[in-house]
């Protein structure tokens, strides 16, 4: 590839690529419980609408290379299969979750993700935090925590497949970004591979695994027409969480995507005030401020962090380190691909 493609700016920035996640991970949400929720179509089908979702995001990833926009590489089979797998896992896992345990341990699991993303990094790619890294870390999951969780309830089953969920979730995202560097892959392309692999074994299985959580069979479903809009909605809404989801990481990190990913809770909590007068208490307002000031920080702390190790100056035997400067970054001039906000290689 020449130096010109590598210096051709994202069609996408930073900023448009977050928008586009909060913005289709609220929509997606505000769909879903229209859809699913017994006051609307009570559509009760959560991992059978996954594979909806994974189904359509194919539809467009094959338009996109049979069209040209978008150019397929090779990723192995077998590693495709097993990120399919593994994602899969965390779909069921997070629903068997949530109808085993209460909602609000059901949240703690997801608050959990942050420290085990982070270890998870730490242990498999010698990522390192700064002190001001963590600090603002623990602020956003202590805001969110405040402002989510409520009752507590907790089983052995329940306690089993949160684990196996939070850590399926947290090992799938640090994936997305291994792949991307791995295989010199972009979001939409490595996207394009998987969802075919995941919406045919949802699709499968998803009929079965919501019998078994909820006991009705799909085929019992009466699909109105309004019931039908819903669906369509949210796979479309699905296409860009899913796109921007891959796009956030590969450019960031899994854990900067889990941190500033808690601004979709708080949109959530906002517009379920607004639309649907979900109670909104001095409790709920409280740890939204604070999940928002521990974002700030969190982003003020990484930018930082950046600026240090861009500051700090290399000699020559630092530059012939090919572990610390890519190969492609010493020929084009590039900056290291793998100097991640917050953190440095140790």
């Amino acid at each position: 590839m020449s130096t010109e493609a590598e210096k051709k700016p994202p069609a996408v920035s930073d900023v448009g690529a977050w928008a586009m996640n909060v913005v289709s991970s609220v929509g997606i949400i505000m769909a879903n419980k229209q859809l699913m929720s017994s006051s609307g179509y009570a559509f009760a089908f959560a991992t059978t609408l996954t594979g909806f979702h994974f189904t359509v995001t194919a539809l467009v990833g094959w338009i996109s290379n049979a069209t040209g926009y978008s150019v397929s590489k090779h990723v192995p089979l077998w590693e495709l299969v097993w990120f399919s797998l593994v994602a899969n896992t965390s779909i069921t896992g997070m629903n068997l979750s949530l109808m085993l345990n209460s909602v609000g341990f059901y949240q703690i699991s997801k608050l959990s993700m942050i420290p085990v993303v982070c270890l998870m990094e730490w242990v498999l790619n010698r990522k390192h935090y700064t002190t001001k890294v963590i600090s603002a870390v623990v602020v956003v999951a202590a805001g969110v925590g405040i402002c989510t969780v409520t009752d507590v309830e907790v089983n052995a089953k329940g306690f089993l497949c949160a684990c196996v969920a939070v850590f399926c979730t947290s090992l799938q995202q640090i994936t997305i970004g291994s792949f991307q560097k791995k295989y010199n892959i972009g979001s939409f392309e490595l996207l394009s591979k998987t969802a075919p692999i995941q919406a045919i074994s949802l699709i499968i299985l998803g009929p079965f695994v919501d019998y078994y959580l909820n006991g009705k069979s799909l085929l019992d479903y009466d699909f109105s027409g309004g019931a039908t809009f819903f669906i369509l909605l949210s796979c479309s809404l699905a296409v860009f969480c899913n796109m921007s989801q891959y796009l956030c990481i590969g450019r960031f990190s899994a854990t900067s995507f889990q941190v500033l990913g808690h601004m979709k809770t708080v949109c959530v909590l906002i517009l379920g005030w607004v639309l649907f007068d979900s109670a909104l208490t001095i409790k709920n307002i409280l740890g939204m401020l604070l999940a928002v000031m521990g974002m700030v920080v969190y982003s003020w702390a990484v930018e930082a962090e950046k600026k240090a190790v861009s500051s700090i100056p290399r000699n020559k035997s630092d530059m012939l380190d090919g572990e610390d400067v890519p190969l492609k970054a010493r020929v084009s001039g590039l900056p290291p691909v793998d100097l991640e906000e917050g953190e440095t290689k140790s």
